[in-house]
């Protein structure tokens, strides 16, 4: 809905002065996204953060008179009495502060387990803590950051690539309303990087010119190696877009 907002031809044809407090959810909210949102409204927008397993919300940035600023790119601190950590994705050990790992969760909202699956339940509860698949790290204040959905990881060759950094540099030109990136299938490779883009009404961009302006702005091995342009993408009833239609159809 932001990137919509911020995408739309006709914006500053309205005064959106009187937004002061938004919180955004359901789906990554990018931070160019968030920047410009905040630019053109002089409001507060922050990001919260969640899953269904925990009833759904854990994280959130403190949204209060005393708050001036927000950290963009965060999802904020843990709701009261929930606790948060960083385990490490191979050994399942808590990690010291910005260090990257998966995010786990423990609270009152917390399920118990899914109904009737002890198998699956054992799979992601482990005394208490919830892991939520989402790939993460928290800095020296405390403050949580999403980096990527464990499943969605891109693996180029002994690379790990996540998604979610090529989408932040994607929302930065000035063409693109909304994308995805995913992992296509590579015989030499493993994974290489593809990007799924629709553009913003009456925007002209070119692969090429795209391609140049993320790549030189990454790691070579992170690098989109391929750029499909469409109308629109499959998104889900909370607004995020299902990645996994798009794997289906590679």
């Amino acid at each position: 809905m932001y990137s919509t907002l911020i995408a739309n031809p006709e914006l500053k044809k309205y005064d959106l002065t009187s937004i002061r407090v938004c919180i955004s959810g359901a789906s990554p909210l990018p931070p160019q996204v968030q920047k410009q949102f905040i630019e053109v409204t002089g409001g507060f927008l922050a990001e919260g953060y969640g899953l269904t397993e925990a009833s759904p919300v854990t994280h959130c940035t403190p949204v209060d008179k005393s708050m001036r600023t927000v950290k963009v790119g965060s999802i904020g601190l843990p709701l009261p009495d929930t606790e948060a950590q960083i385990i490490d994705l191979e050994t399942g050990k808590p990690l010291n502060v910005d260090k990257v790992g998966e995010l786990a969760v423990k609270g009152p909202q917390v399920m118990k387990g899914y109904w009737n699956k002890p198998k699956e339940t054992s799979l992601v509860m482990h005394e208490g803590w919830l892991l939520t698949g989402d790939i993460a790290r928290m800095d020296s204040d405390g403050y949580f950051y999403i980096t990527d959905r464990k499943k969605d990881l891109i693996k180029y060759k002994d690379y790990s690539v996540y998604p979610r950094e090529i989408e932040d540099v994607l929302y930065e030109h000035h063409a693109v309303k909304l994308c995805a990136v995913i992992g296509k299938p590579d015989q030499f490779a493993g994974e290489v990087p593809k990007a799924y883009i629709v553009l913003k009404e009456g925007a002209i961009a070119s692969e090429k010119e795209i391609m140049a302006f993320v790549n030189d702005k990454v790691a070579p091995y992170k690098a989109i190696r391929e750029i499909e342009f469409r109308q629109e993408l499959p998104l889900s009833g909370a607004g995020k877009v299902l990645k996994r239609q798009l794997k289906a159809n590679i």
